[in-house]
């Protein structure tokens, strides 16, 4: 066997069994209309991220909470019909703010923050979460790995410092693309890099 053949076996086998690992970082969505208020404009998209029809947008906010503000934080596109801060527990300590530890899209009894553009704020009642571990996946490789959507598994993660995390939501759509998403705070847990994969047990 050819080595390139040999490489597309090994490439097809490992998709089989192991997941693409993301350490996500601060970040938040918001609406066309807090966009507007914001920057004066709608979200110009500055490079794709892993989930289709997802993308890094070219605008940054300043975060703003009780005790603190980071400047500089990403904006994801893109709008959303309600906007949404994702933060790591170590974010919210220095911000004075304790996120709800929720699924993308769980925001309702959420705190609340500032969001800061160069043309305006927008001040969010409710919105502020530290995203649950979780893994995106199609329902192809859901079928394939008898996985329901919503199904809660544990997941071994192959990094420097090898570890199995618990209580990690899959996600299953056709909009999706198979990668896990873990938080900073987990990441330098178990002392992930790019590329590093996972498991699910």
């Amino acid at each position: 066997m050819e080595n390139g053949s040999l490489q597309a076996v090994l490439e097809a086998v490992m998709a089989r069994i192991f997941v693409p690992v993301e350490a996500s970082g601060r970040h938040v969505h918001i609406t066309k209309e807090q966009a507007m208020t914001l920057f004066g404009h709608s979200l110009t998209p500055k490079r794709p991220l892993s989930q289709p029809g997802q993308y890094l947008a070219n605008e940054r906010v300043t975060l703003v909470g009780p005790k603190g503000e980071m400047e500089n934080v990403a904006v994801l596109g893109p709008e959303r019909p309600e906007g949404q801060v994702e933060i790591s527990l170590t974010d919210g300590r220095a911000l004075g703010i304790t996120p709800a530890l929720r699924l993308s899209g769980d925001v309702n009894g959420s705190p609340g923050a500032t969001l800061r553009g160069p043309r305006g704020q927008v001040k969010l009642q409710q919105g502020v979460i530290c995203a649950k571990r979780h893994i995106h996946m199609t329902p192809e490789t859901a079928k394939r790995m008898n996985i329901k959507d919503k199904q809660v598994v544990k997941l071994q993660v192959f990094t420097a410092r090898p570890l199995i995390f618990d209580d990690v939501t899959v996600r299953v759509s056709d909009k999706f693309a198979d990668f896990v998403h873990i938080d900073y705070d987990e990441a330098n847990a178990c002392g992930f890099q790019n590329g590093d994969l996972g498991r699910i047990l």
